[in-house]
């Protein structure tokens, strides 16, 4: 008897589905794991648990049986799983074909880069390079964590860079890439100096009127970093903006709306200048450490000449 499941299309009706979603449940009927699934896929249980509940939302039906242990898949996630491996393996192969049609000029060195370190650090380090390897040819791509290292590992760049914390460092064989560390950075609660002024807004503070809160996505690599030093300490704040962009916070930091945890790479200038200023003690930062992860095996010569002087 045939199956009843096709290839999905992407978007029907109002419903929009995410590919991230079909690898994360590949990824649980592989483990029957939500934590295990959810740290191979470089991002929090709780967002896990959204994204597959997103995708039985999406499909009409349970994919998972939650109610024994070990996990159980349903017989509908039975017959689902064999073709969202077909539509991610079709994707993939596409993708690659066309990428490998139009960067057929193997001048370009491709890089996977979080959005926050493309703009803050590699942008001006790529320009600092093009003036020792004046025909240099980069391609960025500038995506999330996992997407990052989804590119790495399926080979479609040369080099990732992500950022790593004591706390929360993606998933990435050892044995099958080299890390390089680049800069270590502090993640700095800050909020704009006039406001913060007029208001005394102080994490410290215990009283008073709370300080609004430009948060980061919780799934989000900053996200779970921020988690990771507030934990259980109170802090008299309110969230009235939530993103997963370090850019699109900083703005509203800069206009005054309210404080934000900032990579220190990314507000260098204000900080110098004292438009923005600290609103906590040093035991409220943390140290990021911006690295690059590669297989110098696979470089060729110009490659490795860039990679050497990262």
């Amino acid at each position: 008897m045939s199956s009843p499941w096709r290839i999905p299309d992407f978007r029907e009706g109002d419903s929009a589905m995410d590919l991230n979603w079909l690898r994360d449940f590949e990824c649980l009927a592989r483990t029957l794991n939500f934590t295990r699934a959810a740290e191979e896929r470089n991002i929090t249980q709780s967002a896990f648990s959204r994204r597959i509940k997103a995708l039985e939302s999406w499909v009409g039906l349970p994919l998972v049986n939650r109610a024994t242990y070990p996990i159980q898949i349903t017989e509908a996630g039975r017959q689902f799983l064999p073709v969202a491996l077909a539509a991610v393996s079709q994707l993939t192969d596409s993708r690659q074909a066309i990428r490998d049609a139009g960067v057929s000029d193997s001048r370009f060195i491709r890089f996977s880069v979080l959005h926050t370190i493309s703009v803050n650090f590699l942008a001006h380090r790529i320009e600092e390079l093009q003036e020792i390897i004046p025909d240099l040819r980069t391609r960025v791509i500038s995506d999330s964590l996992s997407s990052c290292c989804e590119l790495l590992i399926e080979g479609a760049v040369d080099i990732m860079m992500c950022y790593y914390h004591a706390s929360v460092s993606p998933r990435i064989d050892d044995a099958a890439f080299t890390r390089r560390d680049l800069r270590k950075e502090r993640l700095i609660p800050v909020a704009a100096a006039a406001p913060a002024k007029q208001h005394g807004w102080s994490l410290t503070n215990r009283t008073g009127t709370p300080i609004p809160y430009l948060a980061y996505e919780q799934s989000s690599f900053l996200g779970m970093v921020v988690d990771s030093i507030v934990q259980k300490r109170p802090m008299r704040v309110e969230t009235i903006y939530v993103d997963g962009l370090v850019e699109t916070i900083k703005r509203r930091v800069l206009n005054g709306s309210g404080f934000a945890w900032m990579p220190e790479t990314a507000i260098e200038n204000e900080l110098a200048e004292g438009t923005v200023v600290p609103v906590g003690g040093p035991d409220w930062e943390t140290r990021l450490t911006i690295a690059a992860l590669a297989n110098p095996e696979t470089f060729n010569a110009q490659t490795r000449v860039l990679w050497d002087l990262l």
